[in-house]
């Protein structure tokens, strides 16, 4: 036995006395240092790529067509009548959705699956700037903008000026 760790005798106990070190106990580490940039930790919205936005779009546009195609298909109806029709719903739904069919679209953020992570981008930017409308924030705020400016009116009012002490910054107690 050393350093008064374990037992004083292993007499009576059932044991061996030996004394194990805890392997799974983590010591907190006193060096903070993060080797990324304080800028990164900044929340940034991820912006939704366009092409993809796009190329899904005109994927849910040939679904409906395909859809289409298929019911008249299994009615038996000519090879011409088919074409006619499914050209006419394509142009249709191309020029609703350029009219401004997106936001009718009546999915919203909640009919969106967990894989599509360019719509919810999309999604969760449109409900950023109706929130940011709704409460009156302005487009340029920063988020801790108002301590910054705080500080600098502070530098901007009061000069640094030398304490009794002759600048050591020292206090003196008043006791």
């Amino acid at each position: 036995m050393s350093s008064n760790v374990g037992l004083t005798t292993p007499r009576g106990s059932g044991t061996s006395g030996y004394v194990q070190r805890n392997l799974s106990n983590l010591r907190p580490r006193d060096n903070t240092f993060s080797p990324y940039p304080t800028d990164s930790l900044k929340h940034r919205q991820r912006q939704p790529n366009a092409e993809i936005l796009e190329h899904d779009r005109l994927h849910q546009i040939e679904v409906q067509v395909f859809d289409l195609r298929d019911k008249l298909e299994d009615e038996d109806v000519e090879e011409d009548e088919i074409e006619a029709q499914t050209e006419a719903l394509r142009r249709k739904l191309l020029a609703g959705d350029d009219a401004g069919g997106e936001k009718g679209d009546g999915k919203g953020k909640k009919g969106l699956k967990v894989h599509q992570v360019h719509e919810l981008a999309k999604a969760k930017i449109e409900e950023s700037e109706r929130l940011r409308r709704a409460l009156g924030i302005r487009e340029d705020y920063e988020e801790g903008g108002h301590w910054k400016r705080g500080e600098e009116r502070l530098r901007e009012g009061i000069p640094e000026a030398k304490n009794e002490d002759g600048g050591r910054g020292l206090k003196k107690e008043r006791w």
